[in-house]
């Protein structure tokens, strides 16, 4: 069975030795789940976006015990009120609101991926002291197919599919390319990549906002 777009993402930021995200993934893990989430249910044709808003465009289920709740959420919600009524909210809306309970949905997409039989859960402790699950890779097959797809496409003219497309757009903006690609051959290569991130308007759209509330992040983080 084809693994969603949240758990390819997952495999991308997990370091397969340790079982735990890598650092680089650390700050953008959440908010780039959730750019997932969202982007998985349009590749369903579910939700669509424009600069301004993401709408539904067809509520029925998917199926998706992830991705139908977030779903039938972004259905019921009423958005933000305006003069003329009620209009739906953006991108950064949903995938601030979604960030915010990123753990809840990446215990589910590491539940499958266990189920699947690509992880393993181990429970272990932090600094000797605090407790916590690590998931070391048991099968890396998964992790290598989607790496050899995505630079497949930043190494090739040829227009790429809309889900390799979204999905460079989510990792170039939540600063994960560096786990893919040298940062040398990432200067060699950023007008492909830009050009792929680009294509999609939910590409831009998603993208955008990611990078937006990351820059903001950035701006507030005190340096220590």
């Amino acid at each position: 069975m084809p693994l969603t777009m949240p758990e390819e993402l997952i495999l991308l930021m997990l370091d397969d030795r340790s079982g735990r995200l890598h650092e680089t993934a650390g700050p953008a893990s959440g908010y780039a789940v959730a750019g997932a989430i969202l982007a998985e249910l349009a590749l369903r044709n579910r939700i669509d976006t424009d600069p301004q808003r993401l709408f539904v465009a067809d509520a029925a289920p998917t199926g998706d015990a992830i991705l139908d709740p977030v779903l039938a959420r972004i259905a019921a919600d009423p958005g933000p009120s305006e003069a003329e009524g009620s209009v739906p909210h953006n991108s950064r809306y949903w995938i601030e609101t979604l960030g915010r309970e990123a753990e809840t949905y990446r215990e589910a997409i590491f539940a499958r991926l266990v189920a699947q039989g690509i992880l393993r859960e181990e429970q272990g402790r932090f600094l000797w002291i605090f407790p916590e699950r690590r998931y070391p890779v048991i099968s890396d097959k998964e992790e290598r197919e989607v790496k050899a797809r995505l630079t497949g496409v930043i190494f090739n003219d040829d227009i790429p599919e809309p889900r390799d497309s979204l999905l460079i757009g989510l990792c170039r903006a939540a600063g994960l390319l560096p786990l893919i690609l040298s940062e040398e051959t990432l200067e060699e290569v950023e007008p492909r990549i830009q050009q792929v991130a680009n294509l999609e308007e939910l590409s831009r759209s998603l993208g955008n906002a990611v990078r937006d509330i990351f820059i903001e992040m950035a701006r507030y983080t005190p340096i220590m």
